[in-house]
């Protein structure tokens, strides 16, 4: 990662984070093991920083692997109106026609992926007491992760695990029993509570104030806690913090740990920190054949709502000038866009991957004012809207802004950053536009669709206790 590969950590991280076949059930690999390596803040340092490793992903082909967020935008973006698959084959396929089967590989792997980050965050947790000084901070920092995992899976999967602490490999009801999403929820506005209390500015590639408000002020908007939401957020807005929307669209993703970056998860190009993700949504360079490329709906939104955005957002694939690649995350770069490549191999690509950035807390800024209301005219969050609208070029004034002028903006400022799926669910469109979409397009979205089935792996792997969601 960018500034933690600094930290030299090659022997540690970390033959003790090594798992078996069920992932909530890590074994050790070698002599080390959590119950005898840690005795020191330095040592507690080395799994925080491991948490973030487990975020990044494996670069690599294996389904044996953990591949983190990297396959994040399969259960995201692809299932919503925005990107699709370039040949309508394969596993990836399932998520653009809305047939994922309970065996689907890369929901297995997320899931997974996303529970061994709850799992190193609960060994720094079960750790602190050797942590000296640090320990609030270390906290703070673990429990920022955990509830940013347990927001993707609750928001993906619904009723889920919950798992807040270390236990036994025979603790079975704890491992496969799912809760209400209200507890999940619990959970993780607390961590977050925790977070914003313990955590200071300074780092984008590791939890910082900023980041664990913003995140809260999301969590906040999706329980429709409108007014809570819109103090963090103004928090997260004071000109003394250093936030700022970057002048020129294209260095929000070029210029990587810019002034409008708030957490990111950062890969370094031609390493073992590097990602792959970039490639796949190439033409037959990564190990796909395209994936993640540009719907008809999402293009002809940019085009008439984008601004300068546009063209820093796709464009057109040309082999095959009937289809259109993201140009976000270019691992091999684009002269004509004056975008170098982060890589000499593009499937070892450097582009950092952005969680939170501050374009998203303007537009959640208005959001929390229009507080589930159709429309508002408030001064602040026209001028939050307008700051947003500005840096594309859209300089003529508005006087209002209805749920779907914000939905649609979120979509072009936001396009393919995993968003939109998530925006479309909690304003309450989700159903309409998806069905919408899936009728044009000729597949088959129902309202069961907003969830992805619990992996067929992990329910046998319970013995009957992990239930199913409905329509899978």
């Amino acid at each position: 990662m960018k500034t933690l590969t600094k930290i030299i950590l090659a022997v540690i991280t970390v033959s003790f984070f090594s798992c078996s076949d069920d992932f909530l059930e890590p074994v050790p690999s070698s002599v080390l093991s959590d119950a005898n390596y840690f005795n020191t803040p330095e040592e507690v340092e080395t799994a925080v920083i491991n948490i973030y490793d487990g975020i990044q992903g494996v670069n690599s082909t294996s389904t044996n692997d953990n591949h983190g967020i990297m396959y994040e935008f399969y259960l995201t973006e692809m299932r919503s109106d925005n990107t699709r698959t370039k040949a309508s084959e394969g596993e990836a396929a399932q998520f653009e026609n809305y047939s994922i089967t309970t065996n689907n590989g890369i929901v297995q792997d997320y899931y997974a992926s996303f529970y061994n980050v709850i799992y190193r965050s609960n060994i720094v947790l079960a750790n602190l007491d050797v942590a000296g000084g640090s320990a609030a901070a270390f906290e703070a920092e673990a429990k920022f992760t955990r509830a940013y995992a347990y927001f993707n899976l609750v928001r993906l999967f619904g009723d889920i695990p919950l798992i807040d602490k270390i236990i036994s490999p025979e603790d079975k009801e704890t491992a496969y029993t799912r809760v209400p999403t209200s507890d999940i929820y619990e959970l993780i506005v607390s961590d977050l509570q925790t977070a914003v209390s313990g955590l200071q500015d300074g780092s984008k590639y590791r939890a910082s104030k900023a980041a664990a408000e913003t995140l809260l002020a999301k969590v906040y908007l999706t329980l429709n806690r409108y007014s809570e939401a819109q103090t963090l957020l103004e928090s997260v807005m004071n000109p003394g913090r250093g936030f700022a929307l970057e002048a020129n669209f294209k260095d929000v993703f070029f210029n990587e740990g810019n002034n409008e970056i708030i957490f990111a998860i950062g890969y370094v190009g031609d390493t073992t920190d590097s990602q792959n993700f970039s490639a796949e949504w190439l033409n037959a360079v990564g190990r796909t054949s395209g994936v993640n490329y540009v719907t008809e709906e999402a293009r002809l939104a940019l085009d008439a709502l984008g601004g300068n955005r546009a063209m820093y957002s796709y464009r057109q694939d040309i082999t095959q000038p009937s289809q259109y690649q993201v140009v976000k995350y270019i691992p091999d770069g684009d002269t004509n866009l004056g975008i170098n490549p982060t890589s000499t191999d593009p499937t070892k690509a450097g582009n950092d991957w952005i969680v939170l950035r501050y374009s998203d807390v303007l537009l959640m800024h208005v959001e929390a004012i229009m507080a589930g209301g159709l429309s508002t005219t408030s001064s602040n969050a026209l001028s939050s809207f307008q700051l947003v609208r500005d840096r594309a070029g859209l300089t003529t004034p508005v006087a209002s802004i209805s749920r779907q002028e914000l939905l649609d903006e979120r979509r072009v400022e936001l396009a393919f950053e995993n968003h939109r799926l998530f925006d479309l669910i909690r304003m309450g469109e989700a159903e309409s536009t998806l069905s919408a979409f899936s009728n044009a397009n000729g597949y088959s979205f129902t309202s069961t669709d907003l969830l992805l089935p619990i992996p067929q792996r992990e329910r046998n792997l319970s013995n009957g206790l992990l239930g199913q969601n409905p329509g899978y």
